[in-house]
């Protein structure tokens, strides 16, 4: 068993388990925060690609950006934690059976895609991706620097309005 598999079943498992946390969790911020650690494992199996580019604006766009304005709709809107019902009878009859139907067929796809699977070589260093990041952190510096004060701002600006007056 090589390092690579052992890190791919790692970051899967934390992955699958963020996944299901994100699903049962009864608060939303606890969901957002495991909605952060899968997106956070996701980037580790794109590093493991070799996707090294897709992995840093994984983190940042989704992990950063995106989950932070998740929370600040959560933390405007209130949100408390969430009552259980008791299953509709659509979801009884009509849902419970259509999941368990696609989750075989879903696992017989990946069966019969798997023995044909062949594992690419390893990408070699990819230069529009160094001439992409020389951009970014030197020419365009200020912009991106400026982006960030501005989203400092929106959080500031989030917590004062939803603040409550006492």
């Amino acid at each position: 068993m090589t390092l690579e598999l052992v890190l791919f079943i790692v970051l899967a498992a934390v992955a699958i388990a963020g996944a299901l946390s994100l699903i049962l969790a009864r608060h939303p911020i606890r969901s957002a925060l495991s909605l952060i650690v899968v997106m956070v494992a996701l980037a580790g199996l794109y590093l493991l690609q070799g996707a090294d580019f897709i992995a840093a604006v994984q983190v940042i766009v989704y992990a950063g950006a995106i989950m932070v304005l998740f929370v600040f709709v959560i933390m405007l809107l209130n949100a408390g934690e969430e009552e259980r019902t008791s299953w509709s009878r659509m979801a009884r009859y009509a849902g419970l059976p259509l999941a368990i139907y696609l989750t075989v067929q879903f696992a017989w796809w990946v069966a019969d895609g798997a023995s044909a699977l062949a594992l690419p070589a390893a990408p070699a260093e990819s230069e529009p991706t160094r001439r992409l990041a020389q951009l970014l952190f030197r020419e365009f510096v200020l912009p991106f620097e400026l982006t960030a004060i501005l989203i400092l701002v929106a959080i500031l600006g989030t917590v004062v309005l939803g603040r409550r007056e006492s």
